[in-house]
């Protein structure tokens, strides 16, 4: 019996080995240079490291493959994966023949994880009906709308320093601005007053936590149903789980029912979602259901919220380390402002050019979303005349890009400067933070206005610094982090300026 059984596990062992090394002369056969894989992980052992984040990983095969054209395969266990090499060819992908490569070919299970029907992992079809209407909800005149939710967050922030930072405090930055991006996400997103930044064990931010960390088992259950999407349906895998999904159901449809009852309407995310749910407000096409509605109110809370706290933490970690840039963006947000009477207006937040360029340049070191993903939607022919067929995956390292000497000279300084130049981010196919084409990020300028009025607010009444010891400490990111952030508590020195202005 126990031969029969060893001889069972050596032939499937062997079936298993053979299947793989047959996948594994897929880029050979259509003479694209690659990496040598290795079975059974391809060429991402890495994986398994409890210290590296997958975009440091991409970055890694992409130093060893530069120089080898504008692309090269790579393995990703047993499937074949396209990296992009250029920035040229990521535009192309990403632009030029967008329709080649619509879907991002993220795992996405409705039955059993409503949530994951939202527009960031739909493909196909569906997708350009749901982006087609939710695109005409991020237009300046919704923003400016939205404005003075996010202001008076912001005043509640500036409030809550003040109190504790008559004198020099030391602060976890990075805690304290996801609590406020906590804030701002729920008011814009659902209506909801968190109040985070007073109670930081708030079921928002408890929630918030889960949605971003991403632990290495969790990871490779991802991975298997990435690569078995119909075996993994099958088996109920979910992306998210069951309490915090239950927590989101419940806070939409607690949400909709009481502004019913009420007949309140509000200037927010969630208001223009549920116009939506009603024939009159869905324009000439489908109106939208509940679950695909709490599943936009989902998506926009996980990505508005980490995307931003990033951003924020980053830019003033950069500031605190560079002191020059710090009053040179003190200046901007301060003689702007005395343009508009002191007044946080949408206007004078984005007249605030120098701010724009601290952040472009944060997000090209720090950019939180650090590997753009596509794959083909039809067959693609390469520029070697090789055809790809449908369903192989497409990686573009926008990190790898933004951190290559030869797009950006010194690329690991600080130079905001880089930027102020306005159509150098627009026309560097390099500077990727946001992707690019029809499926680039849709709430773009909702992050870009949000993250802008909260360096204009800090920057206008705090300084920062950091300690001697900190200076040449590298902010470490956190390999568990769906997004490519800071791992840890971020720490500097926060002080009230002498001539910071009270709440205005």
């Amino acid at each position: 019996m126990l031969i029969a059984v060893v001889l069972v596990a050596c032939f499937g062992f062997a079936l298993l080995y053979f299947h793989f090394k047959q996948r594994y002369r897929f880029w050979s056969k259509r003479d694209v240079p690659y990496l040598e894989p290795s079975f059974p992980v391809g060429n991402v052992a890495d994986i398994f490291s409890p210290s590296l984040h997958f975009a440091h990983l991409i970055e890694k095969l992409y130093k060893k493959l530069k120089g080898r054209g504008d692309y090269a395969g790579i393995y990703f266990f047993r499937d074949p994966v396209l990296l992009v090499l250029s920035p040229e060819f990521a535009r192309t992908i990403l632009v030029k023949d967008f329709n080649y490569f619509v879907d991002r070919g993220v795992y996405s299970n409705e039955q059993d994880d409503p949530l994951s029907a939202n527009l960031f992992f739909l493909d196909g079809t569906r997708w350009r009906k749901l982006r087609s209407k939710l695109a005409p909800t991020f237009t300046s005149g919704k923003l400016k709308a939205m404005f003075h939710t996010i202001v008076d967050v912001g005043n509640r922030l500036d409030q809550h320093l003040a109190a504790r930072c008559v004198c020099l405090q030391r602060i976890d930055i990075k805690e304290l601005l996801a609590r406020f991006m906590t804030d701002v996400i729920g008011s814009c997103a659902f209506g909801i007053e968190c109040n985070t930044l007073e109670n930081p064990d708030s079921q928002f931010r408890v929630m918030g936590k889960r949605m971003i960390n991403l632990p290495k088992l969790k990871s490779l259950k991802v991975f298997f149903a990435m690569m078995f999407q119909k075996e993994a349906r099958a088996l109920g895998i979910r992306y998210n789980d069951k309490e915090m999904s239950e927590f989101f159901m419940k806070v939409v449809r607690d949400t909709i029912r009481y502004r019913e009852a009420k007949g309140i309407r509000r200037d927010d995310f969630m208001q223009l979602l549920i116009d939506m749910m009603k024939p009159d407000g869905a324009g000439s096409g489908e109106v939208l259901t509940f679950e695909e509605i709490a599943a936009q109110a989902f998506v926009f809370f996980f990505g508005g919220f980490e995307t931003s706290t990033t951003t924020l933490t980053c830019a003033l970690h950069l500031l605190a380390k560079y002191p020059k840039a710090q009053r040179k963006a003190k200046k901007c947000v301060r003689s702007v402002l005395a343009k508009y009477g002191n007044e946080l207006t949408y206007e004078a937040v984005m007249e605030m050019d120098y701010i724009q360029c601290v952040i472009n340049e944060t997000i090209r070191l720090y950019p939180p979303v650090a590997t753009i993903h596509r794959m083909t939607s039809q067959p693609y022919q390469l520029p070697n005349g090789k055809i790809l067929p449908v369903g192989v995956g497409v990686i573009i390292s926008n990190l790898a890009f933004h951190h290559d000497p030869a797009f950006f000279p010194d690329p690991f300084a600080f130079k905001p400067e880089r930027f102020e130049d306005k159509t150098f981010g627009k026309s560097c196919p390099s500077y990727l933070p946001f992707g690019d084409g029809p499926r680039m990020c849709i709430a773009k300028r909702f992050g870009i206005l949000q993250t802008r009025l909260g360096l204009a607010i800090l920057l206008r009444s705090y300084n920062f610094t950091m300690d001697e010891s900190d200076f040449d400490r590298p902010l470490l990111i956190d390999p568990i982090n769906l997004m490519h952030g800071p791992a840890g508590a971020v720490w500097l020195n926060v002080e009230r300026s002498v001539e910071g202005n009270t709440n205005k």
